[in-house]
């Protein structure tokens, strides 16, 4: 499937983290998606019940980073993964998730966790 439909640096705050500190007092994320469909009927006929709204998509993805609370970004990106391909007439998924700025020592621009199901 060659048809894809991007939704890029979706942000929100969120309570997500190995640390104590980091459940406690949240901090930003990032979130990337990647939905692999076929958009030929929604092309053809100019049709958004055709394809995704893009609008829930993104409200799909603030629910989950902000209303549920992970240990790890590997279920953060998970759990998002599967609401989306739960929710929407999709074969596949990629989100990309990431703590811009995590608790380790030094300099970095964050870190990311991708995850692609099924």
């Amino acid at each position: 499937m060659s048809d894809r439909i991007l939704l890029q640096g979706i942000q929100f705050y969120g309570y997500h983290g190995v640390y104590e500190e980091e459940r406690r007092l949240g901090q930003r994320f990032l979130v990337d998606v990647e939905l692999r469909l076929d958009l030929t009927g929604a092309e053809d006929w100019d049709d958004v019940s055709l394809s995704v709204d893009y609008s829930q998509v993104h409200a799909a993805v603030l629910e989950v980073g902000t209303r549920q609370q992970f240990k790890l970004l590997e279920t953060l990106a998970a759990r998002i993964a599967s609401t989306l391909l739960e929710r929407f007439p999709i074969q596949r998924v990629t989100v990309r998730a990431t703590k811009p700025a995590p608790p380790l020592p030094g300099t970095l621009t964050g870190v990311s966790v991708e995850v692609t199901r099924p």
